[in-house]
């Protein structure tokens, strides 16, 4: 796995200066952000522009309105999906920079309930419909929610739950769903769910990873330039995965 700084050959190994650009003037990009990756992002972007001299406006949204927000033309520099479908899409369309697309990370479901001891290990309590409501990314617009949807039918459940499931438009509004208790439980990220490291208040199940389709997220450049190039460079680095892993997801097999 390669390093930022053998990503730029001829910087000098250090750390402040690892991400100055042929043009080292001081610019501004605009990134388009998944829901799910929102947070990670942050701190992403705040290492990145404490390290340069740029800075990065972030839009956080759903994969598929960001998708149709940039064929419509939108001003994004990079497009960070949650899922691999809208990348290639936009690769087949000729709207992003050839040989751009990649995959950044790879995404963990689970089954969570801010109540403790009340998800169990194995998910047996979606099975037992005795909840109010139970919380999923709609499936047409969310790669979480597609996941959610595959999990509950690998149950048998889809057509007995839908009295019983409330869609998020994307996953930060299914996770608030379930956090402000609209929701008793509902499907969400793991990353959603961890706090410096840790897993938050409440009980979970993190679903098998053969029960769905994995969540492989990619990132494209849609406008070329010096500032957004050093960026994707960072986000490949050592330093930026070991960052990705340490919000839930995974990072193996992450291109280079």
């Amino acid at each position: 796995m390669k390093t930022f700084s053998s990503t730029l050959r001829s910087v000098p190994i250090v750390f402040g200066l690892l991400f100055i650009s042929a043009a080292s003037i001081a610019d501004e990009i605009h990134i388009a952000v998944a829901s799910n990756f929102a947070g990670v992002m942050k701190t992403l972007v705040s290492e990145f522009e404490d390290n340069t001299e740029h800075r990065v406006i972030l839009i956080a949204g759903s994969t598929g309105k960001h998708y149709a927000q940039i064929v419509n033309g939108a001003p994004f520099d990079l497009f960070f999906a949650a899922d691999v479908k809208r990348p290639e899409l936009l690769d087949t369309q000729g709207l992003i920079e050839p040989s751009s697309r990649f995959t950044y990370a790879i995404g963990r479901l689970v089954l969570w309930s801010p109540r403790d001891d009340y998800v169990d290990s194995s998910g047996v309590v979606v099975d037992e419909v005795d909840y109010h409501y139970l919380a999923i990314a709609n499936p047409k617009l969310a790669p979480y929610g597609r996941a959610a949807k595959e999990v509950i039918e690998s149950r048998g459940l889809w057509e007995a739950l839908q009295g019983k499931l409330v869609r998020g438009e994307n996953i930060a509004q299914t996770y608030q769903f379930v956090a402000s208790g609209n929701a008793s439980l509902g499907f969400v990220a793991f990353s959603q769910i961890l706090k410096s490291g840790k897993v938050i208040k409440g009980s979970y199940w993190k679903v098998p990873e053969e029960l769905y389709s994995p969540i492989e997220q990619q990132a494209v450049l849609l406008k070329n330039g010096d500032v957004a190039r050093d960026f994707l460079a960072y986000i490949k680095s050592d330093e930026a995965l070991e960052i990705i892993e340490s919000f839930g997801y995974g990072v193996k097999g992450v291109s280079d």
